[in-house]
């Protein structure tokens, strides 16, 4: 099957489900397949567990949801080695980052320490319990849910794990027509419960070797770094975005170029993942608590001219 249609197919399914949220499935989809984890930061009732769910029973992949909360620990995310008294041996037992998708819902809940078990996942797609390193399926995809609104009992997650996401972003209040589609859709039952998987592991794994084939123009390099120095030297950004950050920005531009059927990027895909791939790298001088480091991001962008060119070569 082409790959345009396998993308395609994955956004209907997923529309079939949430309404209004075309944007949002269109940067999940190009995370997963630029192999990154997403962190969705929105009020409760928005659908953020509902997308994680509707991606993962799109794709025939083994998924796991768990519920952070201050008293989960490291061993209830990673797994543990047990005394086997029928084999007289310990064995280990996999915890549920185990999976292909992995949803951390309410991931700012649990203990810095539980959060930070995750990062050696993320970065390198492998476990290490009690000094034994355990290697984790491909594709490993995490995607992370939080609210910014309720904050007590809460652990903010530290810029290392933040750094970790490919992508942070929200999904936003849906539009009255889109509320009036939303009653209808599920005013007989649930769309998610008839949702049937149109995509397999293995197919996502030559999508995301196929990704890095994506050709990258040297102006849009340079139109990449000039974005990414700007948040550098600007007076109001504290920290600016990192190498890693740099790097994020060309795997995702080169993801959502193949998302919209193109073999080569385009400055539009440069844009319009400046935002939820660079903003929560960075945080803002004291004295500008009120600025949100997205409307920083945005004002960068305006500043730096947009090449133009035949980008196909």
């Amino acid at each position: 099957m082409d790959h345009t249609e396998q993308i395609k197919r994955l956004k209907e399914n997923i529309g079939s489900v949430l309404v209004g949220k075309e944007k949002q499935t269109r940067w999940l989809l190009t995370a997963l397949l630029a192999r990154g984890h997403v962190l969705l930061e929105d009020v409760p009732g928005t659908g953020k567990t509902m997308l994680a769910k509707s991606l993962a029973q799109s794709v025939e992949a083994k998924y796991h949801r768990v519920q952070f909360t201050p008293d989960l620990l490291p061993s209830d995310l990673l797994g543990l080695n047990y005394y086997n008294q029928k084999e007289g041996i310990f064995t280990f037992k996999e915890g549920p980052v185990f999976s292909n998708i992995l949803l951390a819902d309410e991931i700012n809940r649990a203990t810095p320490r539980t959060q930070s078990s995750l990062l050696e996942c993320m970065e390198e797609q492998q476990v290490t319990v009690d000094g034994k390193t355990y290697m984790l399926e491909a594709p490993f995809f995490v995607i992370a849910t939080q609210n910014p609104i309720e904050t007590v009992g809460t652990f903010p997650l530290p810029e290392a794990q933040l750094d970790r996401f490919l992508m942070k972003f929200s999904l936003g209040n849906t539009k009255a027509e889109e509320e009036m589609e939303v009653i209808k859709r599920f005013l007989y039952g649930n769309p998610f419960q008839k949702l049937e998987p149109v995509c397999e592991t293995e197919e996502i794994l030559v999508l995301q070797k196929e990704v890095q084939e994506v050709f990258l123009h040297e102006e849009l390099m340079e139109y990449i770094v000039k974005i990414v120095m700007a948040t550098r030297t600007h007076k109001q950004i504290f920290t600016g975005v990192s190498t890693r950050g740099t790097l994020a920005l060309v795997r995702a531009a080169k993801a959502l170029a193949y998302v919209n059927g193109r073999r080569f990027v385009t400055p539009e895909e440069i844009k319009e993942l400046a935002v939820p791939v660079l903003a929560h790298r960075i945080s803002l001088q004291k004295g500008e608590g009120r600025r949100r480091p997205e409307t920083v991001m945005e004002e960068i962008l305006e500043g730096i001219p947009v090449p133009t060119e035949d980008w196909s070569h």
